[in-house]
């Protein structure tokens, strides 16, 4: 009897073991490797505008309309698996939609739209906040492709996920870029993660020869904080590069990093609570500004569902701009993390003389 389950169990444990395997090899053939520079079609939609005097910009991590108020998420100390309920659902996706809307920008900067994803019941987000606002250019890059992700639990099965920049301006030359960024994660974890990069693109400002440069980002999150600083070292060699040929830079998105003094403001609470590293004032390049408004938090804990008295806050979303570029205001919406887990920030610019 003894050898008899003895064998039972071995054969049990071979079948694991040869299905693990399997399915490692199943993700290594279907990884995501994108190359490192990569050109994407942006063609123009309707009539679009000119850029004038001033520069309405919006940057919104919109959580794939499903990491709401109600909601929590393993990832940062919670129970959620990342999924809504479908009605719940329902609430965030129609609740982002209106208020991309309503903040009336002249450039949108979002990060983590679905375009189709288990976890937002395959609903193409990408398509609809492009079309639901009738942007007159919109481009989308992935950063997250995996037909099954195994984590966390229950897996959070097929993503097909990006950052996406609509305009009311044409993109010029009809061509945006997606630029990669460094991956800290190795093989097998690799396969079955993001794939961060920058969404660059131009708009031509009339009477002049330079351009608005627009940079949508978001940077590594659940790293050793490696990862991180390899990519911001990358950007702001982007952006300095830009610069030295004489157009206004604009970076934004989430950082999932803080900006100077913010912490005193929005502390990080005892225990084991994630830290955020700061962006240091001295790191940036002469004359560059990070743009960001800490007088409500622009993201919070998924710890646990939101609670405004006791959830951890953070400001990880902002911009960065160029010497040449007057910052007229900044603002960060607060929603009360209704519909994300990040709130939007509205910045207008204008254009310094050369």
């Amino acid at each position: 009897m003894g050898k008899k389950l003895l064998k039972v169990l071995g054969i049990v444990l071979l079948v694991i073991v040869v299905a693990a395997g399997g399915f490692v090899v199943f993700l290594t053939a279907t990884e995501y490797k994108p190359a490192a520079v990569e050109y994407i079609d942006a063609p123009t939609l309707g009539e679009p505008e000119t850029p004038g005097g001033s520069v309405r910009i919006v940057t919104w991590n919109v959580g794939y309309c499903g990491l709401g108020a109600e909601e929590d998420f393993v990832m940062d100390g919670g129970k959620g698996d990342g999924k809504p309920e479908l009605a719940d659902f329902d609430v965030y996706f129609n609740g982002v939609l209106d208020t991309l809307d309503e903040l009336d920008a002249n450039i949108y900067l979002l990060q983590e739209v679905d375009e189709d994803s288990t976890r937002s019941y395959d609903t193409n987000e990408m398509k609809t906040f492009s079309e639901g606002r009738n942007a007159h250019s919109s481009v989308y890059a992935l950063n997250y492709s995996c037909p099954f992700v195994p984590f966390p639990w229950p897996p959070m099965g097929k993503v097909t996920s990006g950052i996406l920049t609509t305009s009311d301006f044409a993109v010029e030359g009809g061509t945006a870029e997606r630029i990669a960024l460094p991956c800290p994660f190795s093989w097998p974890l690799r396969t079955a993660n993001l794939k961060r990069c920058l969404l660059i693109t131009r708009y031509a400002l009339p009477g002049t020869e330079a351009e608005l440069v627009a940079v949508n980002l978001h940077l590594e999150a659940y790293d050793d904080g490696e990862g991180k600083a390899a990519q911001t070292a990358m950007l702001f060699d982007i952006l300095e590069e830009e610069y030295a040929k004489g157009n206004y830079v604009v970076a934004g998105g989430d950082f999932n990093q803080t900006f100077p003094g913010t912490l005193e403001k929005w502390p990080i609470g005892e225990g084991d609570v994630w830290a955020p590293v700061v962006l240091e004032a001295e790191s940036l390049p002469e004359g560059w500004s990070y743009v960001y408004d800490d007088s409500s938090p622009t993201c919070r804990l998924l710890d646990a569902p939101y609670d405004s008295g006791t959830s951890q806050h953070y400001v990880l979303d902002g911009f960065i701009v160029s010497p040449n570029v007057e910052v007229l205001s900044v603002q960060t919406q607060d929603l009360g993390f209704k519909y994300s887990d990040h709130n939007p920030v509205v910045m207008e610019i204008g254009f310094k003389e050369a």
